[in-house]
């Protein structure tokens, strides 16, 4: 898979986020930016991200997948943002 294979899955299943791929072949780092994720517990937040790639976990077409999320405000002072 290709950051924006995963880029495109992720936008497909959750609307209205801003999404930041790293990675290569089956090991990605997602950083996540939207409203969506307002309120939601950090382990909620992952598994919102985590449902969204659910296939292409099981197929073994991604294996890792290290999460970041962060509503906009928070992005705002997140150490990732720099200014893109």
């Amino acid at each position: 898979m290709q950051p924006s294979d995963v880029k495109a899955r992720l936008e497909a299943q959750i609307e209205g986020c801003d999404f930041h791929i790293q990675g290569e072949g089956c090991n990605f780092q997602v950083i996540a930016v939207g409203e969506v994720f307002e309120g939601l517990s950090p382990v909620k937040r992952q598994q919102l991200i985590y449902g969204a790639l659910a296939e292409e976990i099981a197929s073994g077409a991604l294996h890792a997948v290290s999460i970041k999320t962060y509503t906009p405000a928070q992005w705002q002072g997140a150490p990732e943002n720099t200014g893109a």
